[in-house]
């Protein structure tokens, strides 16, 4: 496996563009409508929020993915059409104008939406810029798409990996966004996949699933899982392999190439948490299983205090315990060792749930690295995982205290 360049344009077969129409309403510099199109019929899935208020979007996505076909998908930023007025309605008016001008059926459609909740979608800025946003359509325009679906975002988030299957190249390509509003239980997040695999709509759906519990749901920005969260797929088969089916080394093979291009983009939300001045990650190791591991790496990764004192470069390490200690695990805490590191060095902190004695301001320069690892081990166990997220800071609270107007 490998990675190369073209985001969701990577796979054979499919066009993307990006365009403003008018949905954000303060900077007519930013794109806001994103459009991504196959060639041919594709096999689809999606896995959504677990969130029970749902967005409108995502409501009509899964009807028109119930047959496990779709040609296309069609994406605004600036609004999340959820809990809005005529949300569905709208919804659905979004798909029928779009398919409208490429000559497709609205069913054919996934549409998601991203923004404030609670305002009416303004649908007809979409209706009227679905004919330029078709007409810019272009095998290179993963990055015009990528930008139109960003909202807090800072920076684009996109990636490509390939393969083989059975002597076939597979490339598997995707843009994303999100930067708050991010927890796990895929949670605000958005990811679009494509690729040229051919692979059946089902396997779709448990590869898609299968990627989302190590990648999407193992990073945590604020704690919130968003109404609008959704990863989808269409995959149309150029690669000419044999169609995945069931399992195998060719599911397997595929699965793998996708975790890797899902943690990817996972990694890339985590980094541009809204405000964020660091990545972090905590690698727990020597757990009594995976599922353990995960669920004390998340409840670091998720604990306020942890960030904040990431922000202010403090090796205050009793608050990573403290996290460990409330997640619901059942662990010996006389058995546990932490110890911070960055690009710059590494300081053990903890020893046996002990304290130990190290340089405050050697500490400090490790961790006033932008990347920052928070090691520990458990030592009860063979078993690990790693989670990512980002420290909390002051302009986290200005970009949400006025993020509605």
């Amino acid at each position: 496996m490998k990675y190369t360049e073209g985001g969701v344009c990577a796979a054979k077969g499919f066009r993307a563009s990006g365009i403003h129409v008018g949905v954000k309403t303060s900077n007519k510099d930013k794109k806001d409508l994103a459009l991504i199109v196959a060639d041919g019929d594709c096999a689809a899935a999606a896995v959504y929020t677990k969130n029970i208020v749902k967005a409108a979007p995502l409501l009509i996505t899964q009807e028109h993915l119930k047959n496990g076909h779709a040609r296309a998908v069609l994406v605004n930023s600036g609004n999340a059409n959820a809990c809005a007025p005529d949300g569905e309605a709208n919804a659905l008016r979004s798909c029928k104008a779009a398919a409208a001008e490429l000559g497709l059926n609205a069913d054919d459609f996934i549409v998601a939406s991203t923004g404030v909740i609670g305002q009416r979608l303004p649908i007809e800025v979409i209706e009227n810029g679905v004919a330029e946003l078709a007409a810019k359509l272009t095998y290179d325009g993963s990055c015009d798409a990528a930008a139109a679906i960003m909202t807090t975002d800072l920076t684009m988030k996109e990636c490509a990996v390939q393969t083989e299957i059975n002597g076939k190249k597979i490339t598997i390509g995707g843009i994303a966004k999100g930067s708050g509003m991010i927890h796990p239980n895929m949670g605000t997040m958005l990811a679009f996949l494509t690729t040229d695999c051919a692979i059946s709509s089902d396997m779709i759906k448990k590869a898609l699933v299968s990627a989302a519990n190590v990648s999407f749901n193992r990073i945590s920005v604020d704690g919130d899982t968003s109404t609008n969260d959704m990863l989808s797929m269409l995959a149309n088969g150029l690669a000419g392999n044999d169609e995945i089916v069931g399992q195998g080394a060719a599911y397997d093979a595929f699965s793998e190439a996708l975790n890797a291009l899902c943690v990817d983009l996972a990694i890339k939300m985590a980094a541009d948490g809204e405000g964020a001045t660091h990545l972090i990650t905590c690698c727990v190791s020597g757990a009594s299983s995976t599922e353990e591991a995960e669920t004390l790496a998340k409840s670091v990764i998720s604990s306020t205090l942890t960030k904040a004192a990431i922000f202010g470069a403090d090796a205050n390490w009793g608050r990573v315990l403290c996290a460990m200690g409330y997640s619901g695990i059942d662990f010996d805490p006389l058995n546990v060792c932490i110890a911070f590191e960055s690009d710059v060095g590494r300081v053990e902190v903890c020893d046996k749930g002990r304290g130990l004695p190290f340089d405050e301001s050697i500490a400090k320069v490790i961790l006033s690295e932008h990347d920052v690892l928070i090691d520990i081990g458990l030592n009860s166990g063979g078993a690990d995982c790693t989670c990512w997220g980002c420290d909390i800071t002051y302009d986290y609270i200005k970009i949400n205290g006025d993020y509605r107007t």
